[in-house]
């Protein structure tokens, strides 16, 4: 990934992760409980030493826990050790960064070891108080609007300032068709936050879907996002009925290889639904990111159990 600066969040993997910290920081754990999470979440980077993100990730979770008033003298001990033993200042050598850039990066660390070594300030945080509740069924058949393909953008509260970009620059959202989605799987990361697992049709439809038509459309095993409250109101699901799921089935008709990764890091990520919402307009030709093996394509009865 490299480097392109010298404070603590110039990368890529820095910003995200302090993401990931803000997500992880609502679960009612205590620090250790929630230093265990976010390192599973980034397994390769908390765990090998050799890997370019490792004292990144040590010293952004030392950063952050310690803004949030949070102690771990596990996370502290290693951050501590990554700074006084030059290991990051060697490893921004190693991913090629000027001297003048490490003399910068000494600066940094400096500050936050002086950080490090204070009784950490309480810091309000926004803690889930109980599990989110599912705000759909497995199996459920849902039906959302589309303009040119492309879902409503559940981030913004005021529709009227919806946009869709294109060759053209923003232009206003406005609906012309449907898509529809069927959730195969749910879930709750670490028993709070629920995530689902989504196929999508693969193009969408001019009118209002019905199951019968649903039942003869193409669809697209989605990765899993999550859904909030607001998110499933802005995107203005509307259900069309349900369908039963085995998910033995569908695994068994995906691609051999094809991995099924769990919904825990896109919940923890807070990576939304409507990510994964996107079909081809009905009459558009597949833009390149759309285009899929024919492997890749299931039908409802690949995902309805064997009578």
């Amino acid at each position: 990934m490299g480097t392109w600066g010298t404070s603590l969040y110039s990368g890529d993997f820095a910003g995200d992760l302090r993401s990931t910290i803000r997500a992880v920081v609502r679960l009612p754990y205590d620090a250790d409980r929630l230093a265990d999470i976010v390192s599973e979440v980034e397994r390769g980077a908390a765990r090998n030493p050799d890997d370019e993100d490792h004292t990144t990730f040590w010293l952004v979770l030392g950063d952050q826990f310690a803004r949030y008033g949070l102690k771990s003298d596990r996370v502290v001990a290693t951050a501590l050790e990554i700074i006084d033993s030059g290991r990051d200042l060697a490893r921004q050598r190693t991913l090629g960064q000027s001297d003048a850039g490490v003399e910068k990066r000494r600066r940094v660390l400096a500050e936050l070891r002086d950080r490090l070594t204070k009784p950490p300030k309480p810091a309000a945080r926004r803690l889930i108080k109980a599990p989110e509740p599912y705000l759909f069924d497995v199996g459920e058949l849902v039906a959302y609007p589309t303009c040119g393909g492309a879902s409503r953008n559940p981030y913004s509260a005021d529709p009227q300032r919806l946009k869709t970009y294109g060759p053209r620059g923003g232009e206003i959202w406005t609906q012309d068709g449907w898509g529809a989605a069927a959730i195969v799987e749910r879930g709750r990361a670490f028993d709070y936050i629920a995530w689902y697992r989504p196929i999508v049709v693969r193009t969408g439809f001019l009118e209002h879907p019905s199951i019968a038509i649903l039942q003869d459309a193409e669809w697209l095993l989605k990765l899993p996002g999550t859904c909030s409250r607001s998110h499933h109101r802005r995107i203005a699901f509307d259900r069309v009925g349900e369908v039963s799921v085995s998910l033995e089935k569908l695994k068994a008709r995906l691609p051999a290889g094809r991995r099924w990764g769990s919904g825990v890091p896109n919940a923890i990520s807070d990576i939304s639904i409507a990510n994964r919402l996107a079909v081809t307009h009905p009459g558009a030709a597949p833009r390149p990111g759309q285009l899929v093996e024919r492997d890749d394509i299931v039908r409802l009865s690949d995902v309805t159990p064997t009578a």
